[in-house]
Formats: structure tokens, C-alpha cells, sequence
């Protein structure tokens, strides 16, 4: 399982701009208008070599029965059953409100997972106010300011801290892949999962969000092995008014944290979201193996070429990252199921790939010469050798006299070059460049 905290916290206290800073993105939206995040974000920190997942909750409100603050206050409640950690967000400009101190009623029972985050301290006259919240009976607070990070790193640290040493994969279950298979409700999960097993392993409806938990199912068969991990859905964010779909995408992303592959499930006749392309992208960041399957193939009406053009479309979309196997299934008349299987062997043979440095140096040195780094503030780079990494995903490094000098770019010209040569369909790459 992941590591997750979890932020939470009254409306308007600074929680998205908290997160912005953690994941080192602008993905939450921010506003001084009390309540703008109405739903999860969710997102990736990564900090002195450590990481772990981070979740943005709603703005909580406590007794209320408006329906957004109900949702919201149902969030929260289900972050402190599910998250590994809590940060309680308050605002030192107002002090203790009475919200806050409902907040802190509810989490005092969950004390040795929480931290008090005191925001916008920004002078000392801030932080002379912020000692106020030492009544609210928390042992750990911190102060920061978010805008600025001011007292994040102190922070961070504390949290890193947090993180047990032994959650990676053991040994033992190296040469077995961890398959998680995630998507959105009702596209499929489960019957596909059913359908490779040849039992009813997992309760199948056309209710979304039937599965409310994940769960393991081992596959052996035709001399393949598989523990495969069937997890709850993740719904659009304009329908999140249930709490099922809070729990389930904490549940989603710490299967994520535990599988080798993700196998993305898609729904023929609704296409790509914004929702598959956002928990795509956090498959992409983890260095997770992936196989996107569009199921319900058979309810689309087809021509000559509306598989190709599906495809196209699909990997328009998911650019840069695209080069990914994408099937297309039905799990109902149960069309192309052992594919899924076999592509599943193929993309973590492929993560497991070793090539010698020999061989790298032999291809990758005549792409280089092929096209040069361009030059950056009149410095000349120059790429003299490059090795793979011992990393359990295949990273490589290239060696260069100004490695600071060369862009993304380019760095993507020679991705694209180690995918000509070698295999890495389905298998996201870690390029790194280093002083030589």
C-alpha cells in the first residue's frame, strides 16, 4: 500500500494552495471565494527521495445541510479512516473559529496521524497569534505560509519521516506482476476481472460503483501468473456526491502504489475523460506499466477504419506519453479477454528490460550525432555516453559536458530514439542527464 495524506480543514483556509506546492503543480484551482474545491484532486509528492500520494479535500463545514458541505464533511471523515496521514489546515489571520474546533473534536481520536498546519504566517506578529491554536490539545503544529512555502520543508520533513522503510515490493514478488485494473464506474472492471478468472469472483451490476473495495485475485492460468487487483471506480468529478467515491479513489490510488501494471479501462461509447486522463497521468508519474482497454467494443457501431481512428484519437489525447497498447474488448461476449493477458506479460517484460551499456552506446551515440543538443547561452553540449540505471523501471542517464543546458525537447527527442530501437511499449522512461 501508498503512503497518503490527506489535506483537510475549514473552507478558505488555503488547503489547494497547500497542495499546489506539495505536488509542484497548479492543479487545484484557488480563489479567496470560500468553498471553490467542491471535490478531491489528488496528486504526487516527492520529497528527499521519498514519496507519497497527496489529497486536496473539500472545505470542511461542520452540521450543515447544504449539499456540497455535506459531501464535503463526508470526505473528511472518510480521509481520517483511509489516509496514513492527516494535516488539519487552519488559518492564523482568523484564529480559532468554531469550526475548527468541531474539526478538532473529530480528530483529536485520530491525534498520533495528525498535524496541525498553521497557515499564513507570514510575520511575527502572525506568529505570535498562531500560538493560540497550541488549546486545540494537537501535539504536532506547524506554522508556514503557503503562498511562499515559508516553513514547508520543516514540514515535509516531519511527514517523510512518517513513511515506513519496508512498503516496497518484497522480493518474492518480483517475477509475478501486480496488475491493478482502474477506471471510472461501470465501464467494466469487474466483468472483465471476472472473465479472465471464468467466475464470478467480484459482484457485477449496472449500478456505478459496485465495488466499494479492492480485491486480489490470483491468475494462473495457460502458464501465465498475475495477482490481479480490481479496485472501486472513479467517478467524473461533476457527479461526486457520494462519499463511495471519495473512499474509492483512495483505494484506487493505493492499488496503484501496489501494482507493477495499470490496465485503464475505458468505456467504447463515452470515449476519453478528463477523469481517465487525469488518473492516466498519475500512472505515468508513478513509472507504472500501462494498457489502456476500451471495453464495450462491441455496443459501437463500426466502419472500416473505427478502430484506427479510435486509437488516434485516444493517443491525441494522452500525448506525450502515448506509446501504449491499446485493445479493444468486450467483456461481455468476452472478445479479446486473453489478449489483455498476454499484452499484461508483454509490458512487464518490457519494464524489466536490460541493455548493456555497450549497445546503448553503439545506437544512442549515432542518434546524437544524428542531431546534436542545440546550443544554450553560446554553450555547446556535447553527449558522450549513456548507461541504464539499476532501477526497478528502466532509467537511463547520459553523460554530457553542460547537462544543465539541455531542454525538455530534446529530452524527448531521445526518448522517442530509445523507443525506435528497444522495446518499451507501455513502459514510461526515466531519463536523467549528469555531469561528465
Amino acid at each position: 500500500m501508498g503512503f497518503t495524506v490527506a489535506i483537510v480543514g475549514r473552507p478558505n483556509v488555503g488547503k489547494s494552495t497547500l497542495f499546489n506546492r506539495l505536488i509542484g503543480e497548479k492543479k487545484a484551482i484557488v480563489d479567496d471565494f470560500s468553498g471553490v474545491t467542491r471535490d478531491r484532486i489528488y496528486g504526487e509528492c516527492d520529497w528527499n527521495g521519498k514519496e507519497f500520494n497527496v489529497i486536496d479535500t473539500g472545505g470542511f463545514v461542520a452540521h450543515s445541510n447544504d449539499i456540497f458541505e455535506k459531501s464535503i464533511r463526508e470526505q473528511v471523515l472518510i480521509a481520517l479512516d483511509e489516509a496514513s496521514l492527516i494535516l488539519f489546515m487552519v488559518d492564523a489571520a482568523t484564529g480559532i473559529t468554531s469550526l475548527d474546533a468541531d474539526m478538532a473534536q473529530i480528530l483529536r481520536k485520530h491525534q498520533d496521524n495528525v498535524m496541525v498546519v498553521v497557515n499564513k504566517v507570514d510575520n511575527q506578529e502572525r506568529m505570535y497569534m498562531a500560538n493560540e491554536f497550541y488549546s486545540l490539545g494537537m501535539e504536532h503544529i506547524f506554522f508556514i505560509q503557503a503562498v511562499s512555502g515559508s516553513g514547508t520543508g520543516e514540514l515535509l520533513d516531519a511527514v517523510v519521516m512518517r513513511i515506513p522503510e519496508d512498503m516496497e515490493q518484497t522480493p518474492e514478488d518480483e517475477n509475478i506482476p501486480k496488475v491493478c485494473i482502474i477506471g471510472q464506474p461501470n465501464v467494466g472492471k469487474s466483468s472483465i476481472v471476472n472473465a479472465l478468472l471464468g467466475e464470478e469472483r467480484n459482484i457485477v451490476t449496472d449500478i456505478a460503483g459496485t465495488t466499494r473495495d479492492s480485491v486480489h485475485s490470483h491468475y494462473l492460468k495457460f502458464g501465465k501468473e498475475m495477482v490481479l487487483i480490481d479496485t472501486a471506480g472513479i467517478r467524473r468529478k461533476t457527479k461526486v456526491h457520494e462519499n463511495l467515491e471519495f473512499y474509492s479513489v483512495i483505494r484506487a490510488i493505493n492499488a496503484l502504489d501496489e501494482a507493477d501494471i495499470a490496465v485503464i479501462v475505458l468505456d467504447a461509447t463515452q470515449g476519453v475523460g478528463q477523469q481517465d486522463l487525469a488518473i492516466y497521468r498519475l500512472a505515468v508519474k508513478k513509472k507504472r506499466g500501462i494498457v489502456v482497454v476500451i471495453n464495450k467494443w462491441d455496443l459501437v457501431e463500426k466502419s472500416t477504419n473505427t478502430a484506427k481512428e479510435f486509437e488516434e484519437n485516444i493517443k491525441s489525447k494522452l500525448a506525450p506519453f502515448n506509446d501504449v497498447p491499446i485493445l479493444f474488448t468486450s467483456a461481455l461476449e468476452k472478445q479479446r479477454i486473453f489478449k489483455i493477458v498476454e499484452t499484461i506479460e508483454q509490458v512487464f517484460a518490457n519494464m524489466r528490460t536490460k541493455i548493456s551499456t555497450s549497445e546503448l552506446n553503439e545506437v544512442m551515440l549515432k542518434e546524437i550525432e544524428r542531431y546534436t543538443p542545440p546550443a544554450v547561452s553560446g554553450k555547446l553540449v556535447k553527449i558522450k555516453y549513456v548507461t541504464q540505471l539499476p532501477t526497478r523501471t528502466p532509467a537511463f542517464a547520459f553523460f554530457a559536458n553542460h547537462p544543465k543546458y539541455i531542454r525538455e525537447p530534446y529530452r524527448l527527442y531521445l526518448e522517442k530514439a530509445l523507443r525506435k530501437h528497444f522495446s518499451f511499449k507501455g513502459v514510461p522512461l526515466n531519463i536523467f542527464f549528469r555531469e561528465k
